[in-house]
């Protein structure tokens, strides 16, 4: 990679990383579902009248859309809201790779290897290690509220694997009108139209600074740039940065949120990361072509198409909140 894509990389990492820090001050202004709508709304808005149209079918937006907008980030916003830490946050999500290749596995048959297998292990302790840390200071409900957002993005990453959208940033736009009614209609039945009329009413500089953040910078750029050095390089150069995610938020946590970092936590980050590296960088089983019979000349035979779509490529998805 040329120095400066290297660099873009790195600052997508922390844009995304300290996202969660950004997410946690967001959560003082609005409640967690209405910022989720939020979030989405500015990031279709104005974006989705200059990217052009959709590239993908609309069942893949809609699926994508409600998945990944409405209950992946739903549920983390919910849970962060409910006391899950920023830092913690950025770190437990990461189990998202280890939720995608069990569910591709399940549902499009790419057979993990020994070591993909063995990534999942690693990364499952140091969930294990986190649960115990955070059982010793925190609610279990909120943390395991981000584990099922973690497993809802590993589903969002196997339907964006069969849509194959040409253009990430196209999709991404896109995919961000989806959430947006179904988040608010969400919002007001569980949260309230006062607390959500308050805290519009409420709205000062750094409420609004949070919402662009998580929308522009966050969604808007990061994805945008992801997508590019996906499309100039190959996925296998590009996931590695991606592990960079929650050292920038466990990091920026500590630094403006104040979060310590216990050494259970440290050793969760450790497992954790090292066992997504496993999981998501490991080389995929290629798939062995099926034995002409005897009786049937080769010229008989049509070679076989594999769509890029059915061949697993590690770090296609982002890995933002």
């Amino acid at each position: 990679m040329r120095p400066a894509h290297v660099l873009l990389a790195v600052l997508v990492a922390a844009v995304w990383g300290v996202n969660f820090t950004v997410v946690e001050i967001g959560l003082d202004h609005f409640p967690p579902l209405l910022f989720s709508a939020l979030r989405f709304l500015t990031a279709a808005l104005p974006a989705v009248f200059f990217v052009g149209r959709p590239k993908v079918a609309w069942k893949w937006i809609v699926a994508v859309g409600l998945v990944l907008g409405v209950a992946k980030f739903g549920l983390l916003f919910v849970g962060m809201d409910a006391g899950m830490p920023a830092g913690l946050s950025s770190l437990v999500l990461q189990i998202q790779s280890v939720f995608t290749a069990v569910i591709a596995f399940a549902v499009l048959g790419e057979r993990p290897t020994r070591v993909r297998v063995l990534g999942m292990a690693v990364a499952l302790a140091g969930i294990a290690v986190a649960a115990v840390d955070e059982g010793a200071s925190g609610p279990l409900g909120a943390f395991a509220l981000v584990i099922a957002a973690a497993a809802c993005w590993g589903v969002s990453n196997v339907l964006t694997r069969k849509a194959s959208p040409p253009d990430s940033l196209n999709f991404m736009v896109w995919v961000s009108t989806v959430p947006v009614l179904p988040l608010l209609t969400l919002s007001l039945l569980m949260e309230g139209p006062s607390r959500d009329l308050a805290a519009l009413r409420g709205l000062d500089w750094q409420g609004v600074g949070t919402v662009v953040y998580v929308a522009w910078v966050t969604t808007v750029f990061g994805f945008g740039a992801w997508g590019l050095l996906l499309h100039r390089h190959p996925a296998s150069t590009v996931a590695p940065f991606s592990l960079l995610v929650p050292v920038f938020g466990m990091t920026s946590a500590a630094l403006f949120l104040d979060e310590s970092v216990s050494g259970l936590r440290w050793c969760a980050a450790a497992l954790l990361v090292g066992g997504v590296a496993l999981t998501a960088l490991a080389p995929a089983k290629r798939a062995v072509p099926p034995a002409v019979p005897s009786s049937v000349h080769p010229r008989d035979t049509a070679p076989t198409v594999v769509h890029p779509v059915d061949v697993p490529a590690a770090g296609r998805t982002g890995a933002g909140s």
